[in-house]
């Protein structure tokens, strides 16, 4: 089968695509991630497949499995493991409407990852109208929490990813049109400065500000990056009255390195810094979700030269290499699932208010996944 040849049309997978941007589903917002799944997995049943909704972690929306008809279905096949969470809230898109601009096309979530979701979909249903079957059954794990790290769903990741002989992840391609064969160790920490209360204006000396101590701490945590490993912090909350010394702050941190013995010495730099004072104050750290580092082993590469073959016979090259920024692939490369990541969109602005697609990678990518999809064995 030359993927070539299957009907992609890249204006009907533009509309397709444009429901699911639309459906805003920012990680924390239940209801917005449950409309989301809702949508998938009526596109997911229309498209053939049995589809099962499974109950969200606490405080998190749900998650979607799906299974397509195949002669061998219930045996090791191939899992396209997506998420549908994104880090924008409902309200984005009035300043990142959907649209196309020549070659682009823009929405909050469209590259990261929903494009490459719904292309992945889009591959089972080119395949199934022009009666090829693929050699393994086909399934499709939709999650709700990656954005944050999948600290709810990585036993259901795991539990799906054991059952399938490969994993293909449709997470945004490489720049210069490659795929992701590795991932970078990753940790989150949560911060918290405990000070001393008292009146900003009548007792100010008395009080020992907690976002003063934060601010600190967080000047050196970042101050602690070098070539080895990366220290972040993307979130902080203090204070309630401006007329108090504030007792509490709370920061979210992250640390990210190419090896996992770097990370591991990361994390315990960040730990040390938890500190008790004489005065009472104290500053804490505790360590969050982790994903450990994934390095490509003879399983991966295996994949990614099937994959490298369906390039050539689309008429291109498939660079390949690790990458910075955690994806569930983490998780199931780690564990030697044979697992192929970055089969998602082409694009840039991820997480800001530029993010989009190039329009030519839908198709493109729609053709690559269904090559994988006819020839993984």
């Amino acid at each position: 089968m030359n993927p070539a040849t299957l009907p992609f049309d890249t204006d009907s997978m533009l509309a397709g695509l444009r429901r699911w941007v639309e459906t805003e589903s920012p990680t924390f917002d239940v209801p917005a991630v449950n409309r989301m799944m809702d949508v998938a997995a009526a596109d997911l049943a229309a498209a053939g497949a049995s589809v099962e909704r499974i109950a969200g972690p606490p405080g998190l929306g749900d998650c979607v499995r799906a299974d397509f008809p195949h002669p061998r279905r219930g045996e090791p096949g191939v899992l396209l493991m997506s998420h549908l969470d994104t880090v924008h809230p409902v309200g984005t898109l009035a300043k990142l409407p959907f649209r196309r601009e020549g070659g682009r096309c823009y929405g909050p979530g469209i590259l990261d990852m929903k494009g490459g979701a719904y292309a992945s979909l889009e591959a089972v249903v080119q395949l199934a109208r022009t009666g090829i079957e693929t050699p393994l059954p086909v399934s499709v794990l939709l999650t709700s929490d990656e954005e944050i790290g999948s600290p709810g769903t990585r036993d259901l990741i795991m539990g799906e990813a054991r059952k399938h002989r490969y994993v293909l992840v449709p997470e945004p391609g490489k720049p210069g049109n490659g795929v992701v064969t590795g991932r970078y160790a990753i940790a989150r920490f949560n911060l918290e400065a405990e000070g001393r209360p008292s009146h900003a204006g009548a007792a100010l000396k008395d009080g020992r500000s907690a976002i003063n101590a934060m601010a600190r701490q967080l000047l050196a945590i970042e101050e602690m990056t070098d070539e080895d490993c990366t220290f972040s912090v993307g979130v902080i909350e203090g204070g309630r009255w401006v007329n108090c010394v504030p007792t509490t702050c709370r920061a979210e941190a992250l640390s990210m390195a190419k090896r996992q013995a770097d990370l591991d010495r990361g994390v315990d730099r960040m730990l040390a810094l938890s500190v008790r004072n004489p005065d009472g104050t104290r500053f804490t750290v505790t360590r969050g979700v982790t994903r450990p580092v994934w390095e490509p082993d003879a399983g991966t590469m295996a994949v990614y030269e099937v994959a490298k073959g369906v390039a050539a016979d689309l008429g291109f090259d498939l660079p390949h290499g690790s990458s910075g920024g955690g994806s569930d692939a983490n998780f199931t490369g780690a564990a030697g699932i044979p697992s192929l990541d970055g089969l998602g969109l082409l694009g840039a602005g991820y997480h800001t208010l530029e993010e989009h697609i190039e329009v030519e990678s839908l198709p493109q990518r729609g053709r690559l996944i269904a090559g994988l999809l006819a020839r993984l064995q």
